[in-house]
């Protein structure tokens, strides 16, 4: 069975912090590119960040950068996405994603578009809220 896992995802007050994780099964993420996306109610499901599978130069969307981290340990078979100094424009579904084949041959592309994503994760959700 092959499948991505999101955990960490709860209740915040703004200027708060989350680290999600993102553990795959069935399949090694060790040379695959991983993207964290978000989807808030009545919105589309935007990138926020992606890391290639080296982990060098991870990229992020402009509402996120400065704010969060992503990382990985291959070891584990997981990646995680460090959210700090939170704001409720952050509320949202937090998925994370493995590039397709096609983006898998490139190992220095790292898109942000969900179109070159092949398999997701379930979601977690985030809310950020006094």
């Amino acid at each position: 069975q092959l499948q991505l896992v999101e955990s960490g995802g709860g209740l915040v007050q703004p200027g708060g912090s989350l680290r999600l994780s993102c553990t795959a099964s069935g399949f090694s993420l060790a040379n695959i590119a991983i993207g964290w996306f978000r989807q808030a109610p009545g919105k589309e499901r935007e990138g926020v960040s992606c890391i290639l599978g080296s982990g060098d130069n991870p990229i992020y969307a402009e509402p996120v950068e400065g704010r969060f981290t992503a990382s990985r340990d291959n070891n584990r078979n997981t990646v995680y996405l460090q959210m700090n100094n939170l704001e409720p424009d952050d509320t949202a579904v937090y998925y994370c994603a493995a590039v397709n084949s096609r983006v898998q041959a490139v190992p220095i592309m790292c898109p942000m578009s969900r179109e070159w994503y092949g398999r997701w994760g379930q979601g977690t959700q985030v809310t950020v809220s006094s």
